[in-house]
């Protein structure tokens, strides 16, 4: 659903407000193109497909949706929304055994975000990386404060000596979002490599909490 602030701006394609059952439906929509998109390829859902699985018309999508792509692009906007979470575990000390723990638990919800999201997520930075306005918009607004937290912390680390002065907070923040990202997306794959998730889980961590606080232990 829709946060609970912007529930009264969500219209239909005609621009009207929707009331509680029809955001319902809006919803259930979105739901099933959600588990379609887990089975086959954006190409490969047609609207007949999505509005057969709900059990409503094809015209009854048309009244919430321009067209496929433009319900992904709901749905990326829906799992940015997980991502505050993801915020209140950088929050807090980084010493030490703490601080490694906390960088464990940044990247298992980053995984388990991904594993939610998969196909989502997938959309959004193909869409982004191609130039979609819309999903560079989602993909910064759910990854920037993270980033920004990041850099925050390694700055904090230049200040207390721990840490070169070369390094840009930014670059090295941006560098550990697309090891998180790309980890997260793939670290399925690299059980062909004897990886399981918790190896993925503690080096990744391991490269955050180094980076952030420039020490070992």
């Amino acid at each position: 659903m829709a946060k609970a602030e912007d529930i009264e701006s969500v219209t239909a394609q005609t621009g009207r407000p929707l009331g509680p059952r029809a955001l319902k439906t809006r919803e259930r929509l979105m739901d099933a193109t959600a588990e379609l998109l887990e089975e086959r390829s954006l190409l490969d859902i047609s609207v007949v497909d999505i509005a057969r699985k709900v059990g409503t018309s094809p015209a009854t999508f048309y009244h919430y949706f321009k067209d496929v792509e433009e319900v992904t692009v709901h749905l990326a906007d829906r799992a940015a929304d997980e991502m505050p979470a993801v915020l209140d575990l950088i929050d807090g000390s980084w010493e030490g055994d703490a601080g490694l723990a906390r960088a464990r638990n940044i990247v298992d919800a980053f995984i388990s975000h991904w594993d939610t999201h998969h196909a989502v997520l997938q959309l959004r930075n193909l869409g982004a990386d191609r130039g979609d306005k819309r999903f560079i918009r989602i993909r910064r607004d759910a990854l920037g404060p993270v980033l920004d937290r990041f850099a925050e912390q390694i700055s904090e680390a230049q200040k207390a000596g721990h840490l070169p002065a070369s390094l840009h907070p930014y670059i090295a923040a941006a560098a550990l979002g697309s090891i998180l990202e790309r980890l997260s997306a793939y670290h399925k794959e690299l059980t062909h490599f004897g990886a399981s998730r918790e190896d993925v889980v503690e080096t990744c961590a391991i490269l955050i909490f180094r980076t952030l606080t420039g020490t070992n232990s």
